[in-house]
């Protein structure tokens, strides 16, 4: 059966039983608790996020967000980024509206920090890394056998070590499963793309009498693209709202030639490269997936638990044709390909400057042995339309084991040892990219059909005339296109111990007793990359960004830490609960010595059902190992406008001063050209001389559960982060600015920042390949970030008398968002903004609010609101070209329609609507913001591009 059957038989099979689930005969209602929210209240032996401390009676200080099986069920989600990456307070990580930047993972961003400051656990657990900047890959989760999230914001490296300075996310799995569940969800949008089919099974038992249990979980997805051509918002690559070229069948070159200093081409001028449709909206994803755990009690008081999960992945990314990018070659001046004419204005170029009759001898030479043979250094930028689009795979293969012993010491004293192992490959493949070096081989041709070096099968390239798309020979393309790739490997080891319990069965002077966790852990980490000759060499695949060097790097880290709870007073007026935390954590890294994390809070409930909560944390983050011992590349970055370009630096001796110690030739002065595509050359890497970032967190909050409301739940928490030492390098204005002056005259503030740029020898642009590093942005611990605002969550359960009515208000306010890179760069305000610098978006307000009815517990319709604030680009009005509608978002207005019914006491149905009024997206300018995330002209990973969907999901118990 082919994917396009499958996926078509399984969308009739959901269907038909959806229509049964929802108009037929009355139903057996599931069993109520499988339809209320999942409850935040601590359960005997089980670890709830932000605290090692098990005793139910105990109420830690730092807020718990819970996402409950009614909203997974809901949400429907392919994978586990889906079910929390639109929650008000996390900013859009990698996900798979992320084409151009995406390394095939998903990942979490929780308050903005960057996915290096947060912790994903399995289970309370760590979870092998799948990138050399230590993100973990969401893709992993085994979605079906999740019970709910747990996630917890503010710091919480006291309790979990570093990687935990903005939070965790904890995935908590369902624990003794018993039965069989088979579930098979289809998805489609209105425009008849995008399919998504997810498929899983999961078998569970119990044995001898109750005291072991087993359960094996199968499970396969596959997401189909959505291209950027089948959406009217990103159907054409604009500049500042004005288009690059029309969105036609036959593509077009970008600035064909660059080889006069006027930039007027040799051969016709055609419209630049419309880029856009080529790309996705929605990369492609196929995965199979297997977790199983077990557990058995040897003897009362000891069981023995392991668990095992492998992953195997793939997902895609494209990209519009590869090409010659100001890229600088040898041109030898008597290419077959070149008339006499071509040649004297190739030679006339000041950067060149042959005269006439050497030029013409030079053309007549009858080989590179030739007395008259010349090849000069000449810019060429054109668009290599006829290999096709560029297509990354990225395949990654994971798995992880666990085993340890748990049991009780006594009535109040339990133990836990445990170890784990854990692996990821990930392999990225560049097809259609196309090679510098054997571009440079067939250059140098003897004839229309004879290179001069024939090795590999090397056929003549000709870039200069014919048609549009048709004048390189498909023979000149198979020898120039040859996939390249590279290896990221990781691996994490740890072994635990803890104890976790209480003093007695009683406090000090309470009826609580005291609670408290001790343990030590040792992690040892590994990540490197094995990449082959091409990628590994800069500049060598084309439109490829940045190489990727081989290396390999690694540290260890052995922890001691410890808890502790103190009911203070309780059942007194006033008072009737009051307790202290704190929490201690001391680590030493093998790279960075020792460091020491803490937390001191506490919460009062002066009445019952009013509750005061507040936490002060110090988390410390050793730099991953891509911080540390990444190789210098040269990469790309986005900057629209050049100082030294064109006619600027003109007439100014300062500004031409500054250009030519940059690297600009002086015959260049007046002919620079703008940065193509609007990216420059940056150069970076890791920095094995980096240190430890500290971050001190407040948390203030109030939670009300009034009994005199029942079904009421308000909590209002104000949060507080900042990160001093951060690991980071600088923006581009933090040195443009300084160097260059708000004016781009040459008068700034700070010349020393000039020798940050290295321009191309040949044309002194800040484009080209490894001749020209760029922007040079390293890695300092010079960093600051500080984040603050408000969170809200409000849920409300209304009995009635056909079922409940319930409404779940999620929002954030935030307040402020700074950037400071270095103590010199100014402090960057982001809340509102987006660009380069402030991406991806921090809308100042943003909620979600679900509001469900549930009939008699047969039938719930659930309407999700989700509404984002408006936002405005950085420097809007600050005349870079872009049409004022290019410069502001409007607010943005979500809705998702849900609708789940149990057909019988075994089976339910679930049926989906994804904005339902069908919203477009903000449009806005290609050259605004960051390319990961501005992405075909909107940003997907924060509005929805791909308009009005249906999911539907049928699921069989027994």
């Amino acid at each position: 059966m082919t994917s396009s059957t499958r996926k078509r038989t399984i969308a009739r099979l959901l269907v038909g039983t959806a229509a049964v689930g929802t108009f037929g005969a009355p139903a057996f209602a599931q069993d109520s608790d499988e339809l209320a929210s999942t409850s935040t209240t601590n359960q005997p032996g089980i670890v709830v996020t932000g605290t090692r401390i098990t005793n139910p009676n105990l109420e830690q200080s730092s807020p718990i967000q819970v996402i409950g099986q009614d909203e997974i069920d809901y949400r429907q989600a392919t994978n586990a980024e889906e079910l929390i990456g639109e929650l008000p307070g996390i900013a859009p990580g990698i996900n798979n509206s992320v084409n151009n930047g995406s390394a095939g993972a998903a990942t979490l961003d929780l308050r903005g920090l960057g996915t290096q400051r947060n912790l994903v656990l399995l289970d309370g657990s760590r979870l092998v890394a799948s990138t050399i900047g230590n993100a973990t890959d969401l893709n992993i989760i085994p979605v079906a056998l999740v019970e709910r999230v747990e996630i917890i914001t503010g710091g919480a490296s006291s309790v979990y070590g570093a990687d935990a300075v903005s939070g965790v996310a904890n995935f908590v799995l369902r624990r003794d499963f018993e039965g069989v569940e088979a579930a098979a969800t289809f998805g489609l949008t209105e425009r008849g793309d995008g399919e998504r089919i997810r498929m899983d099974l999961t078998v569970g038992a119990s044995f001898d009498d109750g005291r072991g249990n087993a359960v094996l979980s199968l499970g396969y997805q596959e997401v189909d693209p959505v291209l950027q051509s089948n959406r009217l918002v990103s159907q054409n690559a604009t500049f500042g709202g004005q288009a690059f070229g029309s969105n036609t069948t036959v593509p077009t070159l970008i600035n064909a030639m660059q080889l006069a200093p006027d930039g007027q081409s040799l051969i016709p001028q055609y419209n630049t490269f419309n880029y856009a449709p080529f790309n996705y909206f929605q990369t492609p994803l196929e995965r199979y997936n297997m977790f199983a755990m077990a557990s058995y009690e040897i003897t009362p008081g000891i069981e023995v638990y392991t668990r095992g999960m492998f992953t195997r992945a793939q997902v895609d990314v494209a990209a519009a044709p590869s090409g010659l990018f100001t890229q600088g070659f040898q041109l030898p001046l008597n290419n077959p390909f070149i008339n006499e004419t071509i040649r004297q204005q190739i030679c006339a170029i000041p950067t060149i400057a042959i005269d006439p009759a050497t030029c013409t001898a030079a053309g007549q030479a009858t080989g590179p042995n030739d007395p008259n043979f010349l090849a000069p250094t000449v810019v060429l930028d054109r668009r290599l339309v006829e290999m096709g689009p560029r297509l990354t795979e990225n395949t990654t293969n994971q798995f992880q084991l666990w085993a340890g012993v748990r049991g009780d010491l006594s009535p109040t004293i339990s133990y836990d040892v445990s170890a784990t192992y854990g692996e990821s490959r990930r392999t990225s493949t560049n097809f259609r990219y196309g090679l510098m070096s054997r571009v440079q081989q067939a250059l140098f041709a003897a004839s229309p059909t004879t290179c001069y070096d024939p090795s590999n099968g090397c056929f003549p390239i000709n870039i200069f005339g014919g048609g549009v798309g048709t004048n390189i020979d498909p023979q000149a393309i198979a020898f120039i296109d040859q996939p390249a790739g590279s290896t990221v490997e990781t691996s994490l080891a740890v072994v635990n111990a803890s104890l976790t319990g209480t003093f007695g069965e009683t406090g000090l002077f309470t009826e609580t007793p005291i609670g408290f966790a001790v343990g030590v852990e040792y992690r040892d980490y590994v990540a490197g990359q094995v990449a082959d000759v091409p990628s590994s060499t800069q500049g060598e695949v084309m439109g490829s960004g940045a190489p990727s060097p081989s290396f390999t790097g690694g540290y260890d880290v052995i922890e001691a830490f410890a808890e502790i709870i103190v009911p203070i007073v309780e059942d007194v007026p006033g008072f009737y609960s009051l307790q202290a935390e704190g929490g201690i954590r001391i680590s030493d890294y093998s790279n960075t010595g020792t460091s020491v994390t803490w937390k001191a809070g506490g919460s009062w409930e002066p009445f019952e059902g009013f509750r005061f909560r507040g936490i002060y944390q110090v988390s410390v983050r050793s730099p991953n190992i891509g911080e540390l011992f990444l190789p210098t590349t040269i990469g790309l970055t986005n900057l629209t406008v050049d100082p030294c370009a064109g006619t600027n630096p003109v007439g100014n001796a300062t500004l031409t001063a500054i250009c030519i110690a940059q690297g600009a030739p002086a015959a260049s002065i007046g002919f620079i050209p703008q940065p193509s595509a609007a990216q420059i050359n940056t150069s970076f890497g890791g920095n094995p001389d980096l240190d430890v970032e500290e971050a001190e967190s407040i948390t203030l909050g109030l939670v009300a559960t009034p009994p005199q409301v029942p079904g009421l739940v308000v909590s209002i928490d104000y949060f507080d982060i900042t990160v001093t030492e951060a690991v980071s390098s600088p923006t581009v204005p933090d040195i443009l600015t300084p160097c260059f002056g708000p004016n781009s005259d040459g008068n700034g503030s700070d010349p020393s920042l000039c020798t940050s740029f290295v321009r191309n020898p040949f044309n002194g642009s800040l484009n080209g390949g490894a001749e020209t590093p760029g922007i040079l942005l390293p890695l300092s611990n010079l960093g600051r970030f500080e984040t603050s605002g408000v969170d809200l969550r409000v849920n409300y359960t209304l009995p009635v008398s056909f079922g409940s009515i319930n409404w779940d208000f999620n929002g954030t306010w935030w307040d402020s968002f700074v950037i400071q890179s270095t103590p010199t760069s100014g402090a960057l305000e982001c809340v509102g903004l987006f660009s380069s610098a402030c991406d991806p978006i921090k809308p100042e307000w943003q909620f979600n609010l679900r509001t469900t009815v549930a009939i008699d517990d047969l039938v719930d319709i659930s309407l999700l609101w989700r509404w984002i604030d408006g936002v405005e680009y950085q420097f809007r009005g600050a005349g870079q070209g872009f049409l004022p509608e290019s410069e502001a978002f409007d607010e943005a207005n979500y809705f998702d329609l849900t609708v789940r019914s149990n057909v019988s006491e075994n089976f339910d149905v679930t049926l989906t609507v994804e904005n339902l009024l069908d919203r477009d997206p903000p449009k806005t300018s290609s050259f605004i913001g960051s390319t990961a995330y501005n992405n075909g002209e909107t940003y997907p990973s924060t509005y929805d591009a791909l308009g009005r969907r249906y999911t539907v999901t049928g699921r069989l118990r027994f």
